[in-house]
């Protein structure tokens, strides 16, 4: 059984290393200060385009993680709803829990009235497309961005 629920502070660790994982999947790292202002905007209430993040548990076990944000969008009315970062822990793949943090986005932007949703995947993550296709649409957009300031 997998539960999905917002974190609490006494999630700090567990979250702490399944997001290592998946920056480390992504062959990145963020500093420590990435790390405390992250979990600390996850924590926030009250601003609503702050960053806020669910976690899959399987038991007392932490399996999964979703981070997302609303913002405003010039060709909208409603706020659009960025699903930043989902991963599941590599054990748990196929048995559903991105698939379940996935709807628990859809079902936050539906409550905050922001339910157009949208991700990036690197071209070359063959898993997470399986469930991408059909749980989502791909579009046709590249995205393209500023290169680093010399």
């Amino acid at each position: 059984m997998i539960e999905i629920r917002a974190p609490e502070p006494r999630d700090e660790a567990a979250w702490r290393q399944l997001w290592t994982d998946y920056l480390r999947f992504y062959e990145s790292s963020v500093p420590e200060e990435v790390y405390r202002t992250t979990w600390s905007r996850l924590l926030a209430d009250g601003d609503r385009y702050r960053p806020r993040g669910l976690l899959a548990f399987s038991g007392e076990r932490l399996v999964g993680l979703v981070h997302f944000l609303l913002h405003s969008h010039a060709w909208r009315v409603e706020d659009v709803t960025y699903l930043q970062d989902l991963y599941a822990d590599p054990d748990m793949r196929g048995m559903g829990v991105g698939r379940r943090l996935i709807e628990a986005v859809y079902a936050e932007a539906d409550a905050l009235d922001a339910p157009n949703v949208y991700w990036l995947t690197e071209s070359d993550n063959h898993t997470g497309r399986r469930l991408y296709d059909r749980i989502g649409t791909l579009t046709k957009f590249i995205r393209y961005q500023r290169p680093p300031r010399a």
